[in-house]
């Protein structure tokens, strides 16, 4: 086995070990990181939806109030407003899901699952849980969810939720008195709740994580490349000449030239020692003629 195959052999049981840490360590970093940074988008998303509540309140529909009694809008409705603003948001945010999930809610459409009222019933049980998040099993696979409470605490809210005497005649003429009532001031009554596919943070963490192992095996190829080139030109081309013009010598031909001395290291000691060699037998066998 020649020396450049153990060099390598060598270079590969050290680089490959180090190789499969590496994606294991990388794989599970990632992975975490990639499901902080979905987190992060979810609540970023709610403190959105939070805002623009909040601006539908004070900004929007007092100039739209001398208009309810005559065309309600839904545009006027917090969490009407803020649905449809998340959901208009661009392709990149296409797998987070937004929705107002509501006990009791005037839009049937935004009235609570199973799942999601329990994490309403949650924040009415513990009043001071600002936030939940957690993971969750559907036939579509695992989802990961954050939620948030909605709790009534502008009295702005209470024109359309208090009773049906108090609401705008034209948003019970187009949602009715069955639903939507009956809120009280500080009363919890749903929930904001982003859910995303658990498959969207792995693979964000695949891709990032494909990209990083193919650097580091080009990286890797690139040094087995050089040092192989290194070895050969500084190691293994001379040790071969040299053995060459040994196996020369030691059949009497000595018309071959010295080797350069030029060298400081190990390989310039070799072929120094093997002139000084080459020189002693050359006078021997003269002697000897």
């Amino acid at each position: 086995m020649g020396l450049q195959v153990r060099f390598n052999l060598i270079l590969t049981a050290i680089i490959l070990p180090g190789l499969i840490i590496a994606g294991v360590v990388s794989y599970t970093l990632l992975q975490r990181n990639a499901r902080a940074e979905v987190v992060d988008i979810a609540n970023l998303m709610i403190a959105a939806a939070q805002a623009v509540r909040g601006y539908t309140i004070d900004e929007v529909r007092p100039l739209i109030a001398d208009q309810m009694d005559h065309n309600f809008l839904p545009e006027s409705v917090p969490a009407y407003a803020a649905t449809e603003v998340m959901g208009a948001l661009p392709d990149f945010y296409r797998d987070f899901m937004y929705k107002e999930a509501t006990l009791n809610p005037t839009n049937p459409r935004d009235r609570a699952t199973d799942w999601e009222a329990d994490l309403v019933h949650a924040f009415r049980n513990n009043p001071n849980l600002g936030t939940l998040s957690g993971e969750r099993s559907t036939p579509r696979g695992a989802f990961m969810y954050i939620a948030s409470p909605i709790k009534i605490g502008n009295e702005g809210c209470l024109v359309c939720h208090s009773t049906p005497a108090a609401a705008p005649a034209s948003m019970i003429e187009l949602y009715g008195t069955a639903n939507g009532f009956g809120w009280q001031l500080e009363e919890i009554v749903g929930a904001q709740i982003v859910s995303v596919p658990m498959a969207v943070a792995q693979q964000r963490a695949q891709s990032v994580f494909v990209s990083f192992m193919l650097s580091l095996c080009a990286i890797f190829l690139i040094l087995y490349i050089v040092l192989n080139l290194v070895l050969s030109r500084l190691i293994l081309r001379p040790v071969t000449d040299l053995a060459w013009a040994a196996d020369e010598v030691s059949t009497g031909n000595f018309e071959i030239e010295e080797f350069p001395e030029r060298r400081r290291d190990e390989i310039g000691h070799l072929a120094a020692a093997f002139n000084r060699m080459r020189r002693s037998l050359e006078q021997a066998m003269r002697m000897i003629e």
